[in-house]
């Protein structure tokens, strides 16, 4: 979903030099600065259908005056795609009205985790210490049911001649009305949550900190996330952000968006049903495997900072709901034949990855599972076991696959006339490389001689025989 585990450095700096990534500082400073205007300027192309940069005319201001340049907060606000809707005489009722829904949204995802029911789970090893695993509850399954069951039939409206409420179906259309100026919300109160989150981690004494995020170096560990498990009371930050608000979020945006296009052409196109089920499923599948997630780099090693708050609470809803987005106006109308061969690749992405991270989680859980009996396995130094059998015997990275070849089925529903909506496929087949490549060192780090002994086992990172 986002970005990946950070390399852990030594222990002792004198040893070593910390082992910056992204760029070091400058490029942790740019990513953190370039992200947010990718939200929007992508929430852009979707409406108009393409590459557009007309807009950066009111960025650059007038030119043909120069001796009456206009200011800089004047510019901005005259430019719909960096500040939505600031020049409006109502913006900041507007923007304060999405600030606080995005809010609300954000706390009744909390309510659902602390109230409904769940499974205690316990977590990795912290840092590699068998004695400290965390808590986790584990009900992101039943809070996504719950919220749809809300927005589809139970949605409270007063009914003022009755003089009660009734029960309906939740106004979806209006977040697509509204959707950059949510966006752009939502970009500034993960900015504001991560400063808090960094802030919050010189306090007390017991904090943990993420070997990746310590790095001295403010704007990098800002970026990075400086504490690993950033907690109030049981309340785990980054498990929550990694799995409700963007995720569940996510679902309702493009739900909005078929609604807006049924209000247009008084019917819900093939692709948009195929963009809302390829979507649903998958962020389904994630809320009902919850308990994987618990033993990924995410929550193992990386720091909760902005990379990952913003990522989870704004990129993953605003930038993963571009296909449905751009169909409500762009939509390419593709045969029958066309649809069902995409229906075919995406079931075979789907199968691969989640074959493979199945059996991954199954071995991780239970290796002495006689269900798994047929699987072989490379025993490494450090007691841990690396399958090289199964799925994980044909490629060492092989779910990345699975996981890229669905994010293509995504972009195909939406044809071939825009590149926009293919942005998913490019930018994901980068960050999977990227991760790969951080994991391979890593776990040449972690494993030592085993490591080049397992590559030699299972040479292929993605496609076997391949690549």
């Amino acid at each position: 979903m986002t970005v990946a585990t950070a390399v852990p450095r030594q222990q002792n700096r004198a040893a070593a030099a910390f082992e910056y990534e992204f760029g070091g500082p400058i490029g942790a400073t740019l990513t953190t600065l370039a992200l947010p205007l990718v939200v929007l300027v992508l929430a852009h192309w979707s409406d108009v259908g393409r590459v557009d940069f007309a807009f950066l005319s009111a960025s650059l201001g007038d030119t043909t005056n120069s001796h009456d340049p206009k200011p800089f907060w004047q510019i901005i606000r005259q430019n719909s795609v960096l500040c939505p809707r600031c020049n409006d005489s109502d913006s900041v009722s507007l923007l304060l009205r999405c600030a606080l829904g995005v809010v609300a949204w954000f706390l009744f995802q909390v309510l659902l985790e602390r109230f409904l029911p769940c499974e205690l789970v316990q977590g990795s090893p912290v840092k590699g210490d068998a004695k400290n695993r965390l808590t986790y509850r584990i009900n992101g399954h039943l809070a996504f049911w719950v919220t749809l069951l809300l927005v589809h039939a139970a949605w409270p409206v007063w009914d003022a001649n009755a003089a009660l409420y009734q029960f309906t179906t939740a106004p979806l259309a209006t977040l697509y009305k509204y959707y950059t100026e949510l966006a752009f919300v939502t970009i500034l109160l993960s900015a504001m949550a991560s400063t808090g989150l960094y802030l919050d981690s010189f306090r007390g004494q017991h904090k943990i900190l993420a070997d990746g995020g310590d790095s001295g170096n403010v704007l990098y560990d800002f970026f990075i996330g400086r504490e690993l498990n950033p907690r109030i009371g049981t309340f785990d930050w980054k498990e929550f952000c990694e799995l409700r608000p963007g995720l569940i979020g996510w679902v309702l945006l493009n739900i909005a968006c078929a609604k807006q296009q049924y209000s247009v052409l008084g019917y819900v196109t093939g692709s948009m049903i195929l963009v809302n089920v390829f979507h649903g499923i998958y962020v389904w599948d994630a809320l009902y495997q919850e308990r994987a997630i618990l033993t990924t780099m995410d929550i193992t090693t990386d720091g909760f900072g902005f990379m990952l708050l913003f990522g989870d609470l704004a990129w993953v809803p605003f930038t993963y709901s571009l296909q449905a987005r751009y169909l409500v106006k762009h939509d390419p109308n593709l045969s029958a034949v066309a649809l069902a061969g995409i229906v075919a690749l995406h079931i075979l992405g789907y199968l691969i990855f989640r074959g493979a991270n199945g059996q991954k989680d199954a071995f991780r859980r239970n290796p002495t599972d006689p269900a798994l009996s047929h699987l072989t396995f490379l025993q490494t130094k450090r007691g841990t076991k690396l399958l090289t059998s199964g799925w994980w015997g044909m490629a060492r990275k092989i779910n990345y696959t699975g996981d890229w070849i669905m994010g293509l089925t995504w972009c195909m529903v939406c044809g071939f006339d825009s590149a926009v909506p293919y942005f998913y496929a490019v930018y994901f087949f980068i960050l999977l490389v990227h991760r790969s490549i951080r994991d391979d060192h890593m776990c040449s780090v972690k494993y030592g001689d085993d490591w080049e002994t397992y590559k030699s086992i299972v040479p292929h990172r993605f496609v076997p025989g391949v690549v």
